[in-house]
């Protein structure tokens, strides 16, 4: 069953119905969906599918000869491969001359590297030979650094040839509840919370198991697809797996600045910086400022991927019983009772996205969505708030509060934003949003009735739909 991509589908088919030359660019992290996306979008439709391969071009020529064939003759096997690239691409131009034709390459990076010239020769191709063609092309990868700068940059042959890209992220919490449809609000968040919305996770994971069967068949299991998965990712993108091991090992301890990272890992402030990029790049760390001076020089760095920080979180801390088969009993007091304080985090994440995506009630157009912290000069402690959103018109700001407990909230949680707001200052017009697992108590429900104040629960959340 397909799941969510709606826009990205909608976009593909209107490129399709076009019936000219076009160029698609189709790139994010491993597992999140790509060749999903691309073979429900080619379902029914005339497709050339060429897989490249970690391997030789020879290999890859081969590999791409076959697709072509079995394209043009309906066959799934081929005596006869083609001289050379070029001579491929020239039939792919004959056969998309006449009729629409897709041609994907999946992990264009592969191919890239086995065949140094390929992105030359397909801008000149695209420039000259399939210019008048209807072929539609798509370049797919999951090498970010390499698609974002090897096609989609300024320095690459294939500049300025694409007709549209797609960065495919992470399902957001609605999308990633809806693989489970009979779930209470609560376990769809802790889902999203646990998956981060990538689409091979969710996969694992039953609608007909508890969260709890769920967590001890595919993670807390140490034969499952799951349980070495974070160590199987560094491996695959990263040359010294081990200290990135280290490093987000660090963040999740608490660890949060540079030198405090790298002072744990064991290394020098400058080589850490570039690890750091790195996992960034792979969307796996996050680095953060206050929303009012985002060029500070003291950022903090916390873990954006929320499958990797959940396994951070629980795995480590429960390997001997993992491996022991003895997880079973230590899941109450070892995983169950500590989900609520893990879910703080992504609960924020969830009340940004809905502010950002579906909240139709926003006082301004949106300038900037961030965390605020700083000092508060009244009680000369340190303040944080969960969101910030500023408008891009004036001078106004959303104050936001996330609580994912069980008990209410009540006015004292709006009395204490309205405080921190006053010590970060900044803005005149200030309206205060307070998201709340469990719900509010009567007195604040009451005050939220003068405006101003907007109180939001989970259920809410799911709620709001997608608006397009």
């Amino acid at each position: 069953m397909f799941i969510g991509r709606e826009q990205e589908l909608k976009k593909l088919n209107r490129m399709y119905q076009s019936g000219r030359l076009e160029v698609a660019i189709i790139y994010g992290r491993r597992r999140v969906g790509k060749t999903t996306l691309i073979n429900e979008f080619c379902r029914d439709k005339k497709t050339i599918f060429f897989a490249a391969q970690e391997s030789s071009a020879q290999q890859n020529l081969e590999n791409l000869s076959c697709a072509v064939s079995e394209a043009a003759d309906g066959k799934s096997a081929v005596s006869v491969t083609y001289r050379s690239f070029a001579d491929a691409v020239l039939k792919i131009a004959e056969m998309a001359s006449s009729e629409r034709l897709i041609w994907v390459i999946d992990e264009y990076p592969y191919l890239a590297q086995a065949e140094r010239g390929i992105s030359s020769l397909l801008q000149n191709f695209l420039d000259h030979q399939l210019k008048e063609t209807r072929l539609f092309l798509i370049l797919c990868g999951s090498s970010m650094s390499f698609m974002e700068n090897q096609v989609l940059g300024y320095q690459s042959p294939l500049y300025g040839r694409r007709t549209a890209q797609f960065k495919l992220l992470p399902f957001d919490y609605l999308d990633t509840g809806k693989w489970f449809p009979d779930y209470s609000c609560t376990d769809k968040a802790l889902i999203y919370g646990i998956t981060g919305g990538i689409p091979m996770y969710l996969e694992q994971f039953s609608p007909g198991l508890s969260i709890r069967e769920n967590l001890l068949e595919n993670l807390f299991d140490r034969n499952a697809v799951l349980f070495e998965e974070p160590s199987n990712l560094l491996k695959q993108e990263l040359r010294e797996p081990a200290v990135y091991n280290a490093v987000i090992t660090a963040i999740a301890s608490g660890k949060t600045k540079l030198s405090e990272i790298a002072t744990t890992v064991g290394v020098e402030t400058g080589l850490c910086a570039k690890y750091m990029s790195n996992l960034i790049s792979l969307g796996i760390i996050k680095r953060e400022t206050p929303v009012t001076d985002p060029n500070s020089k003291r950022p903090v760095y916390l873990i954006e991927d929320q499958f990797f920080r959940f396994w951070y979180s629980f795995v480590p801390k429960n390997i001997s019983a993992i491996q022991s088969g003895r997880m079973e009993r230590s899941y109450p007091s070892m995983v169950e009772e500590r989900l609520p304080d893990y879910m703080g985090l992504t609960f924020e994440k969830m009340c940004r996205d809905y502010i950002l995506y579906y909240d139709e009630k926003l006082p301004f157009p949106i300038g900037a969505v961030g965390q605020w912290w700083g000092g508060n000069p009244k009680t000369r402690r340190q303040a944080q708030i969960d969101i910030v959103v500023t408008s891009a018109g004036d001078d106004s700001a959303v104050i936001g509060s996330c609580k994912y407990r069980e008990s209410l909230v009540g006015e004292e949680e709006l009395r204490l934003m309205e405080e921190y707001a006053e010590a970060m200052g900044h803005f005149r017009r200030r309206y205060y949003y307070l998201f709340s697992r469990s719900g509010f108590s009567t007195a604040l429900k009451e005050r939220a009735r003068e405006g101003q104040v907007r109180l939001i629960t989970l259920e809410e959340l799911y709620e709001s739909g997608r608006v397009d």
